[in-house]
């Protein structure tokens, strides 16, 4: 249980504002097809944990945890440090004359591959046994964030304060990973 809830706050974290919310955000304006662009993201992100728990768990039986420790604690402080840096603006993907559900599906897996949520659930699974509650925990994490983008759309901006969340996050996750850190190399 504790790999699914301390996965799932921060995954949550790491996402909001950030541009998996955008992006869905964003095809969920152009296209009007609430349910195609949560289904393809859904499809995405549900392989895209799968992907990063397994990686995670096969870790786990090549190094030592003190090496897990550190792996954990540098994912959350790329992490966080990726929260409170300046970001890339989100190709809306315009120009691609796919379907709703396809066009959520490629766009969010690509944008997601090799994210910050990957590696903070792949150390998470890294250091449990079960790496299926670390990769639950990952889905419900970015979905929790990047449902509400797609039923807001336009307004997410004026109901939610990015900018304010993303700075608390990126801080949260930093000294988060500063902490692990620290107690990789046996300083705290």
């Amino acid at each position: 249980m504790d790999a699914l809830l301390s996965t799932f706050f921060s995954v949550f974290m790491a996402e909001m504002g950030d541009r998996t919310q955008i992006l869905a955000a964003a095809l969920a304006l152009r296209y009007h097809r609430n349910g195609a662009i949560i289904g393809g993201l859904a499809c995405a992100t549900l392989l895209n944990c799968a992907l990063s728990a397994i990686g995670g768990s096969v870790i786990d039986q090549w190094i030592s945890e003190t090496a897990l420790t550190l792996f954990a604690g540098l994912a959350y402080i790329f992490a966080g440090a990726g929260m409170l840096m300046w970001r890339r603006t989100v190709d809306p993907l315009t120009t691609w004359k796919t379907p709703a559900f396809l066009t959520a599906f490629l766009g969010l897996f690509i944008l997601e591959f090799g994210d910050k949520s990957q590696f903070i659930i792949a150390a998470q699974s890294a250091r449990t046994p079960f790496w299926g509650m670390a990769m639950a925990g990952g889905f419900v994490g970015i979905m929790a964030a990047a449902i509400p983008a797609v039923i807001l759309r336009a307004r997410l901006a004026q109901v939610v304060p990015l900018k304010p969340i993303r700075w608390v996050s990126g801080g949260l996750l930093l000294g988060w990973g500063l902490m692990l850190a620290t107690q990789a190399f046996g300083l705290a």
